[in-house]
């Protein structure tokens, strides 16, 4: 699996559940479904954790956003998929939420018409 692919979504997945100041139950559930889907390793994700502790927001951002622009168009809509299911897992998306989804959508060069599409076959 591509670490890239991983460590992005995990940076983006940590700003998506954390932006409305509250990390829910669902959301903490749809993280754990990522990880078993994407095969993330409890040893990559306890060193994205460290990491993300000591970053700002605008760093985690960035960094994720590079890492995904390095990865294939399938990977990024994938990830967006996620991102997608997580913001709808507390069953209120918050602006902030919709916000960085779109954003980072933009920034990837990836249509968010695939992204719906993709999602809409995708169960948690």
């Amino acid at each position: 699996m591509n670490k890239n692919y991983q460590l992005g979504l995990l940076h983006l997945v940590h700003l998506l559940i954390s932006a409305d100041g509250v990390i829910e139950e669902r959301e903490k559930k749809g993280l754990e479904r990522i990880k078993v889907i994407e095969k993330i390793s409890d040893e990559l994700f306890n060193e994205f954790v460290e990491m993300a502790r000591k970053k700002k927001e605008r760093d985690i951002y960035n960094d994720g956003i590079t890492m995904l622009n390095a990865c294939t168009e399938e990977e990024k809509i994938m990830a967006f998929v996620h991102l997608y299911k997580i913001s709808e897992a507390d069953n209120d998306v918050h602006v902030k939420e919709v916000r960085l989804l779109l954003y980072s959508v933009k920034m990837s060069n990836v249509e968010f018409n695939d992204v719906v599409a993709r999602a809409a076959g995708v169960h948690y």
